[in-house]
């Protein structure tokens, strides 16, 4: 394999993602966190010794409690690290009973995974030392309907391992971590032949990997040129949450956006706010930001960009829009109702 496979390990705080990277990597490739908070976490990313796989072992992403300057920081570490895109996302949870805390999890991993995402993810249950005796996981997932339909989004793919107890376990084969590594690491090689060998990406990380790349030209390093970006991104970021960062990652981003910026078809506060927050956004990944917008009527707005983006957008009716940019950005806008849109950049 001339290139690792790309593996991004998504999950809570408490999941084990940091001791199954170990397991799945066959060595201490993670710091493991074993305090009680997550805000010690960090996105850590290690190549397995033989080239096989490259896995990025993310905070504790899907956290409903967690501190939003420290994981916006972690967020735009994982994107980094991420592009131009993972060849499989590992949703890790954990073999429990789903009461209302834990189905907030599964809640937010369905709002900011897009469909496309999702054909790139499978589900890895920890702690498989819970399962009842002659239990399997897809037994597991089908008495349980939020990871019934979970699971379906994700093609099936389930798998489960235990990172303390089934490393030693000769006499189940179903409960050893070797086998399920084993039968894991095909889940992702089929996948990957599914989807055609490529990996999942989209505008935001195709356009944080053309800015790596430039940074590249007068950095010391690709490390260097992706800590000068992660700053880039960090300062031109403020205004965003980090639900939208994650929307970003997991391809939701413009949908979470614009819901999170508009109300019934107007911009809040009198601005098209939205627009000026993904238009930020791709162009902070370029490197090519100083946008000046204004705005009349409901939803009419033109803004201009320093460097090589440059752009002006009208509406009609206040609820269609459409967007050309010339130089290294260009996108389009179509909104209908009260927020629908999409980007493309070139």
């Amino acid at each position: 394999m001339e290139q690792p496979w790309g593996v991004v390990l998504l999950g809570k705080t408490g999941a084990g993602k940091s001791s199954f990277g170990n397991t799945l990597m066959g060595e201490t490739k993670f710091q493991v966190n074993r305090t009680a908070t997550s805000e010690a976490s960090e996105c850590q990313a290690a190549t397995k010794s033989n080239g096989e796989i490259k896995l990025i072992d993310t905070p504790g992403l899907f956290d409903t409690c967690r501190d939003e300057r420290n994981l916006k920081d972690e967020i735009i570490k994982s994107i980094i690290e991420c592009s131009p895109g993972p060849h499989a996302f590992l949703i890790l949870l954990k073999v429990e009973k789903y009461i209302e805390h834990e189905k907030q999890v599964i809640t937010k991993i369905k709002e900011y995974f897009s469909e496309e995402a999702f054909k790139y993810a499978v589900l890895v249950f920890t702690h498989g030392d819970q399962l009842d005796d002659n239990m399997s996981i897809k037994d597991f997932v089908s008495e349980n309907k939020d990871l019934q339909e979970l699971s379906e989004k994700c093609g099936g793919r389930c798998h489960v391992i235990d990172n303390k107890d089934w490393n030693s376990n000769q006499q189940d084969p179903y409960r050893n971590n070797q086998f399920q590594v084993t039968e894991l690491l095909n889940t992702i090689k089929e996948m990957v032949e599914q989807n055609g060998g490529g990996y999942y990406t989209n505008e935001m990380l195709q356009a944080v990997e053309r800015s790596i790349a430039q940074e590249e030209l007068t950095a010391g390093s690709r490390e260097e040129a992706k800590e000068n970006v992660f700053k880039t991104l960090l300062n031109k970021m403020g205004n965003i949450t980090t639900g939208q960062l994650l929307g970003v990652l997991l391809g939701a981003s413009v949908s979470v956006i614009m819901n999170k910026f508009t109300s019934k078809g107007k911009a809040v506060g009198g601005v098209a706010a939205a627009v000026t927050i993904v238009g930020c956004v791709i162009a902070a990944a370029v490197g090519r930001v100083a946008p000046s917008v204004t705005t009349a009527g409901r939803v009419a707005a033109s803004f201009t960009t320093a460097g090589r983006v440059a752009a002006s957008f009208t509406t009609a009716g206040g609820v269609a829009a459409s967007v050309t940019t010339a130089g290294r950005v260009a996108a389009s806008v179509t909104t209908a109702g009260r927020v629908a849109a999409s980007f493309t950049t070139a």
